[in-house]
């Protein structure tokens, strides 16, 4: 009867160091997608953390097209080895298909949720927002903005009013159920 109790415990203790740490992975590669200014203190704190692992990979995995491949390779490692982990604390011993397609999964499922934090984050600093420079509200707005730039343009201020984040947001969890949730699915029947 406990070991669903340490079971449990272990899976949250995997999701929590890996998810902290793809998630730093992630946010680098994304703001670098959306070029973010990379002299801001809460990028510089990202690339610090992430450098002891990237800087190594970039000698062997080189940059294609402008997309950062090491980064891409590296948040697949990690959330392949994160899944890995937590299927077999569960006592699931996968096949390679289902892995890598709950892999996939996850990794859309982070990124959707990177988009709607910002997003979130970006309508509360709206109400909030002093006026002045926040190095945090600068790095949000630029990886907010391509997913909200078409919901503004879809729906234009009315009366003052920026309507465009709930459609955003509509729309990214739209996402996570249309897409995320049956490739989750997918990847659960194909272990």
């Amino acid at each position: 009867m406990g070991g669903g109790y340490f079971s449990n415990a272990g899976v949250f203790l995997i999701n929590a160091v890996f998810g902290l740490y793809i998630f730093a992975v992630l946010l680098r590669f994304l703001f670098q997608l959306v070029r973010a200014d990379f002299y801001n203190p809460l990028c510089q704190a990202i690339v610090t953390v992430t450098n002891p692992t990237l800087r190594p990979l970039r000698r062997y995995i080189p940059a294609f097209r402008g997309i950062d491949s090491a980064s891409v390779v590296l948040l697949l490692a990690l959330q392949l080895f994160n899944t890995l982990l937590v299927l077999m604390v569960v006592g699931v011993s996968p096949r390679p298909a289902g892995l890598l397609v709950i892999t996939l999964a996850e990794l859309m499922s982070k990124t959707v949720w990177a988009f709607l934090g910002a997003v979130i984050i970006q309508v509360i600093l709206s109400w909030v927002g002093s006026g002045g420079y926040n190095p945090v509200a600068s790095v949000v707005q630029a990886l907010a903005d391509p997913v909200s730039r078409p919901a503004r343009r879809l729906v234009p201020p009315l009366g003052g009013l920026d309507f465009s984040p709930m459609v955003v947001i509509v729309v990214l969890q739209l996402v996570l159920m249309l897409a995320v949730a049956p490739l989750r699915d997918l990847g659960a029947a194909l272990l």
